[in-house]
């Protein structure tokens, strides 16, 4: 009997301590990821942010598509963000500075900072964004894929990695909704021109 509370004792113990350690590899962010890794097209799966008002606007939108390209210059890139809202577009682009690990966006009103963490699936990016402004500090968590859509598994695995952040539930984005061309077609409507402000706030 003696043996079986000890086998069991040592049990709960293997696993008390290995679950920290599934967190501290799921939210490291990735040592000097090669950047020609990001290039192309990739579309937003899921989200979580613990910003309340950006939280909602993610939610008003359709789809969302992003796109890096890279440039000559090896510490720099180019990204472009195309919210789709009903039938109309929203684009946002900036410019990428990469340093090491850390990646910096030319955001104007606010300071956005991104890193890239651990993810098993193999077309995927965990994106995480810190954005500070004079209101507050937020952080984002998003699931990029090349596909619309990504394996139980998967998702389950960004969804810890949402618990490990403490972040809420995430918005899973409709794989059915259209998204939207890398180059503008139209204008940004008054919802698109609403959720642009709550970005920095």
């Amino acid at each position: 009997m003696f043996a079986v509370c000890a086998v069991a004792a040592m049990c709960l113990m293997s696993v008390g301590h290995s679950a920290p350690m599934v967190c501290e590899q799921l939210v490291q962010p990735l040592d000097q990821p090669d950047p020609h890794h990001f290039e192309g097209k990739w579309a937003l799966v899921a989200g979580s942010l613990n910003n309340v008002p950006a939280m909602e606007a993610l939610r008003l939108r359709d789809s969302v598509t992003m796109y890096f390209t890279n440039s000559s210059n090896a510490s720099s890139l180019s990204y472009t963000q195309v919210n789709r809202f009903g039938d109309l577009c929203q684009h946002r682009r900036y410019n990428i500075s990469v340093q090491e690990s850390s990646f910096s966006f030319d955001a104007q009103r606010f300071e956005l900072t991104e890193s890239f963490l651990h993810t098993s699936c193999p077309d995927c990016l965990v994106m995480r964004w810190n954005v500070k402004s004079t209101r507050r500090s937020s952080m984002y968590l998003y699931l990029l894929s090349r596909r619309r859509e990504v394996e139980q598994r998967e998702m389950e695995e960004f969804r810890h990695q949402l618990r490990c952040y403490r972040l809420p539930a995430p918005v899973v984005m409709d794989p059915t909704r259209e998204l939207c061309p890398e180059q503008p077609e139209s204008r940004p409507t008054a919802a698109a021109q609403t959720e642009e402000t709550t970005v920095g706030q």
